[in-house]
């Protein structure tokens, strides 16, 4: 008989990636991305879709061969957000690549789960103009409801007949991976079988583009784009804005194997935390305690950790996660490689977790850790760390960790591994 006060335990089931979209600064396709992330390419180049003269940053990582109507019809495409547009071709682009027969699943069981800041700043921003030129009869109907943050997450439902559980979440750019993290549990603890999760973010507007030049936070790196981006480097002035996608398809294992579904990973474990001392800038102690928390509840230990996926943007925060990746993992932290992506996507705010995790996530399926480009020299505070730089590695990861900082002092991490498990529906 249970006891007063003690705690029932419930019976977590494993959770696997079974499908991978994703639209990126420099690669849009897991082939290309994962290609253009191996190879260390950049994705930041000249602002090309309005005129950046007056701004002190001119830089950003556009997403430039980008064509909605190749994933959806022209009237949708039309009433659309531009990240609503993206985060729908890169569900499709996941829903597709899972091999998944709507047909012949259980809608009900079905979850979607996905992470947003952002959404439809240009609409709002064109919507504004055309109110103050022409007045209130010429403002589009359609305009409050594309640019809600919920608008993109009932799109990809109503597109996929998803009808289980239906979640946005908005925790600055950690939202994806918080995103990732919730599916995860929706999964392994019954309440799905198989969850849409990730995130996207559209930010490239003239409005968006002056208030963060007027909070000093971007890189003014305007002569050579490809190497403005530079994390833990002592010449790092900023960070890049950018924008993208990134879904994945995560799928109860048992219900993956028996669809005989080519499995990229398996989730182990997830965290989130609140630093409570700052909206802006993160706390190592914070972050320590998501990294320790979200390895306590993959069951791992610090030392079986073979990657680090950074957050790491290119500001002097960057020294903050080295601090906590020191109080996390010790002398092992001399020893581990670490490497961040933004290097050459920049930070596509709440999708630079989501294209994060979907990165993470082909590190661990093709044994290769991508590098952290235009590192030269560590800035201070940075020295001895491994930061795989410049050069992708080949190696075996059987256990990963990733980490993302979120506006407002939020911490989410996520631990993924390679598929190594029973392959008989035990």
């Amino acid at each position: 008989m249970k006891k007063v006060g003690e705690k029932v335990r419930k019976v977590s089931r494993r959770v696997v990636v079974t499908g991978i979209g994703v639209i990126a600064p420099n690669g849009m396709g897991k082939e290309r991305f994962l290609e253009a992330i191996v190879n260390g390419r950049s994705g930041i180049k000249k602002i090309t879709r309005f005129d950046t003269t007056a701004y002190p940053s001119r830089i950003a990582g556009e997403v430039d061969d980008f064509e909605p109507t190749d994933y959806m019809d022209k009237k949708d495409a039309r009433r659309r957000s531009r990240c609503t547009q993206l985060a729908m071709a890169a569900a499709r682009m996941a829903m597709n690549d899972s091999g998944i027969n709507l047909t012949h699943v259980e809608h009900e069981r079905m979850g979607i789960v996905l992470g947003f800041g952002t959404n439809g700043m240009e609409i709002i921003e064109s919507q504004h103009q055309i109110f103050l030129s022409h007045g209130l009869k010429k403002v589009s109907p359609f305009g409050m409801i594309s640019v809600l943050l919920n608008t993109p997450t009932g799109e990809i439902a109503i597109e996929f007949g998803i009808s289980g559980p239906s979640n946005t979440l908005s925790t600055g750019c950690s939202s994806a991976v918080n995103a990732v993290g919730n599916a995860f549990n929706l999964i392994r603890w019954g309440a799905a079988d198989i969850v849409v999760t990730g995130g996207a973010e559209a930010p490239i507007t003239p409005l968006t583009l002056t208030g963060f030049c007027a909070a000093r936070s971007l890189s003014c790196q305007n002569e050579h784009p490809e190497e403005a981006s530079r994390p833990f480097d002592v010449r790092r002035d900023g960070l890049i804005m950018g924008e993208g996608a990134g879904i994945i398809i995560l799928e109860e294992m048992n219900h993956a194997l028996i669809r005989k579904a080519d499995i990229y990973a398996e989730l182990l474990g997830y965290s989130s935390t609140t630093n409570a001392t700052s909206l802006m800038m993160p706390d190592a102690s914070g972050t320590s305690r998501a990294l320790k928390s979200a390895m306590k509840d993959a069951e791992v230990t610090p030392e079986s950790i073979d990657y680090y996926s950074a957050h790491a943007v290119s500001t002097t925060a960057d020294v903050v996660e080295i601090n906590a990746i020191k109080q996390t993992f010790g002398e092992y932290a001399y020893h581990m490689p670490v490497s961040s992506i933004k290097s050459m996507i920049g930070q596509p705010f709440c999708a630079a977790g989501a294209i994060q995790t979907t990165s993470c996530v082909l590190a661990v399926k093709h044994d290769v850790i991508p590098p952290t480009i235009n590192h030269c020299e560590p800035g201070p505070g940075c020295e001895g760390i491994d930061f795989v730089p410049n050069v992708a590695r080949k190696q075996v990861i059987n256990k990963a960790i990733l980490n993302s900082y979120g506006y407002g002092g939020n911490n989410a991490c996520l631990v993924m591994g390679s598929f190594c498990g029973s392959q008989t529906m035990s």
